[in-house]
């Protein structure tokens, strides 16, 4: 087996680089002193906003779970990637990421840095980012999950899942929920606090704005509210759900 061309950078710090962001109509200067000074951040960078992995689970999965790390003392979840701060930006408002903080590494310095600025020429991406993940303290490197350096573009170690597994092992991983709900249903209400009581993070579905009566009755069968579904199955309303977690 050839030898990685990535080095962990546990121990050292990160490097010193600023970022021109937009917010606004304003450009923006964020420096990673101001980013990374007396916190305790998680770091995922990946290739480019908008590609498939990183849309579909990296990002997504980090932004799901971003409660959980800030009850175990994490500050801010940052995502990086060798992408304008336009991409960055239209790439969190598409996928409703309001948990992270999208910073651009335009210029591939902070990448590049790090030891994880690769060359996609052979896809037309230029210079970009390897996978990888960090937990940084006080802007130091405190732990590092690299993808392991083989062809194409592995998702193995770089996820939510094991940074959470590793800041707090003992934490519960509970499978994803969501529920159907409308506005002033004190059954729906039940249900979302029954669901906080027992730790589980949900998305919520509202109808009239993510939803219609026929969405409803075309994904569970019934016409009342709200409806629970956890890990793909089909709980029911709030009876149900006290049911299934008695």
């Amino acid at each position: 087996m050839s030898e990685s061309r990535f080095t962990s950078k546990e121990g050292q710090k990160i490097p010193s680089v600023s970022f021109q962001c937009r917010e606004g109509d304003a450009w923006v200067t964020k420096t990673t002193e101001a980013l990374f000074s007396g916190k305790n951040v998680v770091v995922f960078s990946l290739p480019g906003a908008f590609t498939p992995t990183c849309s579909s689970t990296h990002l997504p999965r980090y932004n799901a779970l971003a409660k959980k790390f800030a009850k175990h003392g994490i500050d801010d979840i940052v995502c990086m990637s060798v992408n304008d701060t336009f991409v960055m930006n239209a790439w969190a408002a598409d996928q409703e990421a309001d948990n992270i903080t999208v910073i651009p590494d335009g210029n591939g310095e902070f990448t590049d840095g790090m030891g994880m600025l690769v060359d996609k020429a052979d896809l037309g991406f230029g210079k970009r980012s390897w996978r990888y993940s960090m937990l940084v303290k006080d802007g130091v490197v405190d732990k590092m999950f690299i993808e392991p350096d083989v062809a194409g573009d592995p998702f193995e170690v770089s996820d939510a899942d094991t940074m959470l597994a590793y800041i707090a092992p003992e934490e519960q991983n509970n499978p994803p929920v969501s529920i159907l709900t409308k506005p002033s249903c004190p059954f729906c209400a039940k249900a979302k606090a029954l669901l906080d009581e027992k730790g589980y993070e949900y998305e919520e579905i509202v109808l009239g704005k993510g939803a219609s009566l026929t969405s409803l009755t075309a994904i569970s069968g019934r016409e009342t509210v709200p409806q629970v579904f956890i890990g793909g199955k089909h709980i029911g309303g709030s009876d149900d759900l006290e049911a299934y977690f008695s």
